[in-house]
């Protein structure tokens, strides 16, 4: 191609975003500018006070704008984006979720726009999400040209309701794994900015406090897993709706003072070197940025079957993987990991070797520009026509 593809990366979020966030920006700074101009561009409500995309966004030196609203169904949005789109010439838009789900499909629509998504996965907890936005998405989703989905249980059920086959494709998240890499060096400096003494032995986690999660679950492992071993802490990186109710749970089982949220962190290596054992115990999940950073940095893992995890971590190799909501399999798969050294050691080299190849971000993106190539190169062009819409 002469010309570089001009790809517009279309997200709406709140706060401080999740891990799509990870996937979007790492994208947008490590593709080839010879070949594809990345442009990312944020849906950012006014309200929002903790708003920080744009800062990550400047970080990596991504080319980066917004596109402000006044509420959440202000109808300005569109226009908007349109002319973001004829202004900067954008041959693809590539959607992140549900309100730019729709913001796309209306593009296409109205404009022919080449438009794509990556269905990262359905995790909010409220009835009017669960009721009205997901259901829709959905809908929305079988009616765009092309869907990415992080996993195969996501792919599953787009095709459930309607997804042709040959219109989506799993490409499992990736990691940069030459930038999360483990360096022992760090690991007692790191160990004491979490007030981790010598001799103690720290379980971490990092994810968004919300009930999805089941942080609760983790913690009341924690309480049982302390009574034999008291040298035993637990660190949970994260905020979210759920910091009050979990920071109560923590005071009822007298545990303040040994298991802390440490809140939302920027520094995910500096938590990473810190920890002897990560655990994930959600319900739900896309593809978790958080588990393949713990695999890049060669942090041992306990983690339930969510989403696409057990398609990251083969069970035993990588690291151990339970099934979903059961407090006792966690608790007892997390004894056997500490009683494991050699295990645990074993484990964490082969999930790091899986980091460096397939499932390096290389190896995502190379991917994902296929399926840009592909719309680029469909029948007419960037510009799909309309009539193929619905």
């Amino acid at each position: 191609m002469s010309n570089p593809v001009r790809v517009l990366e279309l997200r709406s979020v709140r706060g401080t975003g999740g891990g799509p966030e990870k996937t979007i920006l790492l994208g947008a700074a490590q593709s080839d500018p010879a070949a594809w101009h990345v442009t990312v561009c944020y849906i950012r409500d006014v309200r929002d006070a903790v708003f920080g995309i744009h800062e990550r966004a400047a970080s990596l030196g991504v080319e980066y704008l917004e596109i402000p609203e006044k509420h959440s169904f202000d109808v300005s949005v569109l226009p908007a984006l349109r002319r973001v789109v004829r202004e900067r010439h954008i041959d693809i838009v590539h959607a992140h979720d549900y309100k730019t789900n729709l913001l796309v499909w209306l593009l296409r629509r109205l404009d022919g726009t080449a438009v794509m998504s990556t269905a990262h996965g359905w995790t909010g907890h409220s009835s009017r999400e669960r009721s009205v936005y997901y259901p829709l998405d959905k809908w929305l989703l079988t009616r765009l040209p092309f869907v990415v989905a992080v996993s195969s249980q996501i792919r599953d059920e787009l095709i459930r309701r309607g997804l042709p086959h040959e219109k989506c494709e799993v490409i499992l998240n990736g990691i940069d794994h030459r930038r999360f890499r483990r360096d022992p060096a760090r690991e007692s400096g790191a160990r004491a900015a979490l007030g981790i003494a010598p001799g103690e032995f720290v379980l971490g986690a990092v994810g968004r406090l919300e009930p999805q999660k089941r942080f609760d679950l983790l913690i009341d492992a924690f309480a049982t897993l302390h009574r034999d071993r008291p040298s035993l802490r637990l660190r949970i990186a994260g905020d979210g709706s759920s910091r009050t109710e979990l920071q109560q749970r923590l005071d009822a089982l007298g545990l303040a003072m040994l298991a802390k949220l440490t809140g939302h962190t920027e520094d995910v290596a500096g938590f990473h070197h810190a920890l002897d054992l990560f655990v994930q115990s959600s319900d739900y999940e896309g593809t978790p940025n958080a588990v393949l950073e713990a695999m890049a940095f060669e942090t041992p893992l306990v983690a339930t079957s969510a989403g696409g995890t057990a398609e990251l971590v083969e069970d035993g190799r990588h690291g151990l993987i339970i099934p979903i909501g059961d407090l006792t399999v966690l608790t007892r798969t997390v004894a056997a990991a500490l009683d494991d050294e050699t295990g645990r050691r074993q484990r964490a080299a082969a999930a790091r070797q899986r980091v460096e190849t397939d499932l390096s971000f290389e190896t995502r993106m190379r991917k994902l520009e296929r399926i840009y190539e592909r719309l680029v190169h469909s029948p007419g062009g960037p510009a799909l026509a309309r009539e193929h819409a619905w």
